[in-house]
């Protein structure tokens, strides 16, 4: 069997409307798909997926040509050929072999793999409503990003009013806590609240005392992403309790392995949508030691892009037996969200399809009226990292300011667009 054709469909898939508004600020882009559909010689189709703005690796123009006319089996194992074609492959040889793709991982551990919902930082009612949609659908944990532009401990309340006993909140800061010192008395305060399961990222992971501080400190697990510090100094320093694995086949077993040698749980955090979903699902059935609940972030999508769509019951979906990937596509789905192929064509060479670039300036509001203003958002992360603002104050708040085609708008995002902005308020 050989492969004798890849093709890559772009797709835009909206997301959920809550979702359309609450990502428009950072990962609007994350709706646009590459899927991979490769063709075999037999007549066997695999088919895979990438978030071409948010992966681990992404799918070339010479990674397909080195898997035309090669045998799935030579090149599925090779991390380097991009997420969506790695899949793609796997596809094929559990398709072709009859057997699921876990089967061609390892010794299954499980049936059904724990998987969380997800949400970009937001306001207390709208990260509410995503909990209350969360359980609804069969979700037991949430993986919330807190911000500093944000007052967590009223988001975390508002979201604990809402969610049932034994719900988990798992709370992200991407390093904007800054340092142990300004971490230790949010962290202490959050942690008083039952439904909050454990902290990720909370100062920067190079930080290996202050996150050894944090660690002996706090009472619930601190997980940190594989990797950095490296696994040797993160196991001997005791800076965390677990690890965010997030890369391709290959990469994902050695670091599952070596994180059940030193007994330490991790979650999967493979984002996509219905495809990927699948195929985290396929790898945390034999890996030991993913017991945490993995992130797809396959709540943002309005539609999986599968014929029968994945459940969760009790916070678990259940892991296919069917050949290969053990799930089938809704192509009449991927033509109605299809990137028109003039429009991928008017394109340089080497760019990506994109959406235009979000048009908002993002002002954090302190209670004495003062303000932070960035555009784009993404500023803000290493800016508070850095301690030029506060890692908490309560009552902070996200004012989005869209271009409303004022004079005076334009030149605050000219301005924000070169270095965050401050002002008084007044």
């Amino acid at each position: 069997m050989r492969v004798t054709s890849v093709d890559r469909i772009v797709v835009d898939v909206p997301f959920t409307d809550r979702q359309t508004h609450i990502s428009e600020r950072e990962v609007y882009n994350w709706a646009i798909l590459e899927l991979c559909k490769v063709t075999t010689d037999s007549g066997i189709v695999g088919w895979g997926e990438t978030v071409i703005h948010y992966t681990w690796s992404r799918v070339t123009d010479e990674a397909v040509d080195r898997v035309v006319g090669k045998s799935p089996a030579d090149v599925m194992n090779d991390d380097t050929l991009g997420a969506g074609l790695q899949m793609a492959l796997f596809d094929v040889v559990g398709k072709a072999l009859e057997v699921p793709c876990y089967k061609l991982m390892g010794t299954k551990v499980r049936d059904w793999t724990p998987i969380s919902w997800w949400s970009i930082d937001a306001s207390p009612q709208e990260w509410s409503a995503e909990a209350v949609d969360a359980v609804s659908h069969g979700y037991t944990s949430f993986k919330i990003k807190q911000r500093p532009w944000w007052d967590i401990v009223e988001q975390v309340e508002a979201v604990s009013k809402v969610v049932p006993a034994g719900f988990k909140l798992d709370l992200d800061a991407n390093g904007t806590m800054q340092n142990a010192a300004a971490a230790m008395p949010i962290m202490q305060q959050l942690e008083r609240y039952d439904h909050v399961a454990m902290f990720e990222t909370p100062i920067p992971q190079t930080d290996i005392l202050g996150n050894r501080q944090l660690r002996q400190a706090i009472c619930r697990p601190i997980a940190m992403h594989f990797g950095s510090p490296p696994y040797i100094t993160a196991v001997r320093e005791e800076v965390c309790d677990g690890f965010v694995v997030c890369a391709g086949k290959s990469a994902v077993m050695r670091q599952g392995v070596l994180a059940a040698e030193a007994s330490m749980p991790f979650w999967l955090q493979l984002v996509g949508n219905g495809l990927t979903t699948t195929w985290a699902a396929h790898l945390g059935a034999v890996l030991t030691h993913a017991t945490w609940p993995s992130i797809t972030c396959m709540n943002l999508y309005s539609n999986q892009l599968l014929k029968e769509p994945i459940k969760v019951v009790g916070g678990y979906q259940q892991v296919p037996e069917n050949p290969g990937l053990g799930v089938e596509v809704d192509e009449e789905a991927i033509e109605e969200f299809r990137v028109p192929d003039t429009t991928l064509e008017a394109l340089s060479e080497g760019e990506r399809y994109d959406r235009p670039f979000p048009r908002i300036i993002c002002s954090t509001v302190y209670p004495d009226g003062s303000r932070i203003h960035l555009a784009p958002m993404h500023q803000g992360y290493g800016y508070f990292s850095q301690g030029h603002g506060p890692a908490h104050t309560p009552g902070v708040r996200l004012e989005p300011w869209h271009d409303d085609g004022t004079k005076e708008w334009e030149e605050l995002f000219e301005r924000a667009k070169k270095h965050p902005v401050r002002d008084s308020g007044i």
